[in-house]
């Protein structure tokens, strides 16, 4: 643990999307005034989950072919490095598909004050989960995550 990080690793990732989803819900009741009425909003948000479905479960189906852990608050319990499939894109698909889930989320409620969560989530996401986590992968495999990290990006 980094120091003076009491957050790193503690919460789960998806703990943290529910809890922006509720946010988006909240602030979405509390400005209705905000609220979008484009007939799109169906289509939109039903991509949008379905790609963040997608991208997520591909995340999770290389880890469990590599048999290596899914838990997102221990990494240091990896045992093999990911660089396949959907893992050549981007480091984080699991993440990923978790903001487009959101993403779809705040198109389903169509208020922009629900669109606002959406840095927050991210920003979260980048300094307690992925930082760290990027921290004890560079410890465990080091050259090799070195070498990943140059050649594939965190988001896209």
């Amino acid at each position: 643990m980094h120091a003076g990080s009491s957050l790193e690793l503690r919460v789960p990732p998806v703990a943290v999307g529910l809890i922006a989803a509720l946010c988006m819900w909240l602030l979405s009741r509390w400005t209705p005034s905000l609220a979008w009425g484009q007939y799109w909003r169906l289509a939109t948000a039903v991509l949008l989950l379905a790609a963040g479905i997608l991208v997520a479960v591909a995340g999770v189906l290389e880890f469990r072919r590599a048999r290596t852990t899914v838990n997102p608050t221990t990494p240091q319990a990896a045992s093999s490095m990911v660089r396949s499939g959907i893992y050549r894109h981007t480091r984080n698909p699991m993440y990923l598909g978790m903001l487009l889930m959101l993403a779809a989320w705040a198109a389903w409620l169509a208020n922009p004050a629900a669109s606002a969560v959406l840095p927050g989530f991210l920003l979260f996401i980048n300094r307690f989960q992925i930082e760290p986590e990027e921290r004890i992968l560079g410890r465990l495999f080091a050259g090799e995550f070195d070498a990943y990290r140059r050649s594939v990006r965190r988001w896209l």
